[in-house]
């Protein structure tokens, strides 16, 4: 690889997700707070000069646990039930020629620490650890568009699962992580081909394990470990 087609990592970030499974599929879809740790080099104030004008970012990222030698023209997308093939540039798969990830988050403020200048953001979608390979501003008259189609991704918007998460187990977690778990789950984390009333499924969150179980619309949280 040319010189000029490096790429540096510039920050990492530090969220509640230490587990692939459970994330929100999209940006944006839960309300959870994570950090931006500029790598040293980066960690310049004068590169974040006016940042605070914005209300939402671009992240660039990389798929770091999706990286594979080889690529398919096509892949399954869970929410199809991992069966149906599309074309991998119509989906937003993991399993891409780069594996490059792009999110838009709240930026929720900035924030001096001893890892220098640090980037609090809402909504999103990275496991934690994630390499950030640029940021850039999200410009709501260029960025947003009200006529957008979404392809075969329109018709899972509206799907979300009824939350049961008893009392005694949600007083086990702060009001605000509590609100984000009830997001997380009624999306359904399952992979859309796992269909089994039976089956313990197990949302890693800030260190907790917790349990839940499906049975049709609802989805019961039965443990917290």
């Amino acid at each position: 690889m040319a010189q000029a087609d490096k790429i540096k990592i510039i920050a990492r970030i530090s969220s509640v997700f230490s587990e692939k499974f459970g994330i929100p599929r999209q940006s944006g879809l839960a309300g959870n707070i994570s950090r931006i740790i500029f790598e040293e080099e980066f960690r310049n104030p004068d590169a974040l000069r006016g940042i605070e004008g914005y209300s939402h970012l671009w992240l660039i990222w990389k798929f770091s646990e999706s990286e594979r030698e080889t690529w398919s023209p096509t892949v399954r997308p869970p929410r199809l039930g991992g069966n149906e093939r599309m074309g991998v540039f119509a989906t937003r798969s993991p399993f891409r020629p780069n594996p490059l990830g792009l999110s838009s988050v709240e930026l929720v403020g900035v924030e001096k620490t001893d890892m220098g200048h640090t980037l609090l953001v809402k909504g999103a979608d990275l496991l934690d650890g994630t390499p950030i390979y640029d940021i850039k501003p999200y410009l709501a008259f260029t960025d947003s568009h009200d006529d957008a189609v979404g392809g075969f991704s329109d018709a899972k918007l509206s799907y979300s699962l009824k939350v049961d998460f008893p009392k005694e187990l949600e007083a086990l977690f702060c009001p605000a992580d509590a609100a984000v778990i009830h997001e997380l789950l009624a999306q359904d984390p399952r992979p859309a081909y796992i269909d089994d009333a039976e089956r313990i499924f197990g949302l890693a969150f800030g260190g907790r394990q917790i349990k839940f179980i499906v049975f049709g619309d609802t989805l019961t949280v039965i443990a917290v470990e």
